[in-house]
């Protein structure tokens, strides 16, 4: 691994914990106006995977990922311990 100050800057860089990911995850979904079964028509997950996502029980990054496009969040908000 080569560091470069690109590699220290995310290195330093501020982590959320999950039960602070989990928040703005549903935070964002209500501020959109989605209800859960929305977002998971919007994002072609099922609502038990949303509400995992928003219970801080599941945090795969593929979902992770639908959800901060769904949603309009760039990722680097969302960045779990």
């Amino acid at each position: 691994m080569t560091v470069s100050i690109n590699n220290f800057r995310a290195s330093t860089e501020q982590v959320l914990a999950p039960d602070q990911v989990a928040g703005l995850i549903a935070q964002a979904r209500q501020a959109a106006g989605y209800s859960i079964d929305d977002l998971a028509v919007t994002t072609g997950l099922v609502t038990d995977e949303i509400v995992g996502m928003e219970n801080g029980t599941d945090f795969d990054p593929a979902k992770l990922k639908r959800i901060a496009n769904a949603l309009k969040m760039p990722m680097s908000v969302l960045k779990a311990s």
